[in-house]
């Protein structure tokens, strides 16, 4: 009777208590990702922060400098002296877009002192690495020629004096429209087109004293059109030859 007593008293054995909220390795998992999530803040902290890069990869200097139209380009230089907001665009750009853009201004100034007759045709834009001034071939070359007309020194002196006053290398294009020439001088629009810039490249050189390691000319005949071959008009804009003025140390063609 006393061994049945004692059996009701004895209690069985209390299990071990459950581990209570998220599971352990959890814990571990989240202290990881929180160590990783340092390591690259400060691998990014450390990394150099190029501006200059990072334009570059925004593209082309926000089409040189935010407008291809020399009209916006100036708007752009009178606000240097206007407003807060031009003093700040004015020091977020590096030397070089200044100088490129010294150069339009440089070039629209001159050409603006030019009647009516000889700006027509002309034209600035600007890249990256420099400036495009483009003049129609009508100013510059008697029709189906490589011989020089009597305005095309107003042009070209205009291109001298830019390089004398900026360090700058230049390549002349000479380009048609996609109308073909056949001639014994110029058996095709090859042919003319390399002639012409190497004639204005010449004059350039001779008449300027510009050293020939900083100049070249090169003939695109028809494969680079302004605008399409569609229209007579369109045809003589085709017509042109551009002064390439780009940093010396970008090679270019």
């Amino acid at each position: 009777m006393a061994e049945q007593v004692e059996e009701i008293r004895r209690k069985p054995p209390e299990e071990p208590p459950g581990d209570e909220g998220l599971p352990a390795w959890m814990a571990t998992f989240a202290d990881l990702v929180t160590l990783l999530l340092c390591f690259f803040v400060l691998l990014l902290s450390f990394a150099e922060q190029s501006e200059e890069k990072f334009r570059d990869a925004l593209g082309s200097l926000k089409g040189a400098f935010g407008v291809r139209e020399i009209r916006a380009v100036s708007e752009d230089m009178a606000l240097f002296n206007t407003s807060p907001t031009a003093k700040n665009l004015a020091a977020s750009i590096s030397h070089d877009e200044r100088l490129l853009l010294g150069v339009v201004m440089r070039i629209k100034s001159l050409m603006e002192e030019e009647p009516d007759e000889v700006k027509e045709g002309t034209g600035v834009t600007a890249d990256r690495d420099g400036v495009i001034f483009s003049a129609n071939s009508a100013s510059l070359f008697k029709s189906g020629s490589a011989d020089l007309s009597p305005e095309a020194s107003r042009i070209l002196d205009k291109v001298i004096l830019v390089l004398k006053d900026y360090k700058l290398s230049l390549v002349v294009r000479g380009h048609t429209d996609n109308k073909s020439i056949a001639t014994k001088r110029y058996p095709s629009n090859w042919e003319l087109s390399a002639a012409r810039a190497a004639v204005a490249l010449d004059y350039i050189l001779d008449k300027g004293g510009i050293e020939i390691s900083r100049a070249k000319a090169v003939g695109y005949a028809d494969t680079r059109p302004a605008v399409p071959n569609d229209t007579d008009a369109n045809r003589m804009k085709n017509q042109r030859v551009e002064f390439y003025l780009h940093m010396p140390q970008r090679d270019a063609w």
